[in-house]
């Protein structure tokens, strides 16, 4: 009898990254073009990622069984 695999949702796999503590870490949005009228401060915040809140984090995880 054949066994079926857990498979990643590959959509979600592109968009958020699991740290080995648990949280999920993503790229923000807003930063990839008119950049013109955004201030320096504000393109320099869209710089960091961002970390989901754990109700969030967990309908991810749910997506990525693999991590």
């Amino acid at each position: 009898m054949k066994k079926f695999k857990l498979k990643n949702n590959k959509s979600a796999a592109k968009r958020f990254r699991i740290t080995k503590n648990g949280k999920v870490l993503y790229a923000k949005q807003g930063r990839r073009h008119i950049l013109t009228k955004k201030s320096s401060k504000r393109k320099r915040g869209l710089r960091s990622t961002g970390v989901l809140k754990p109700c969030e984090a967990k309908r991810v995880m749910s997506l990525l069984p693999n991590g």
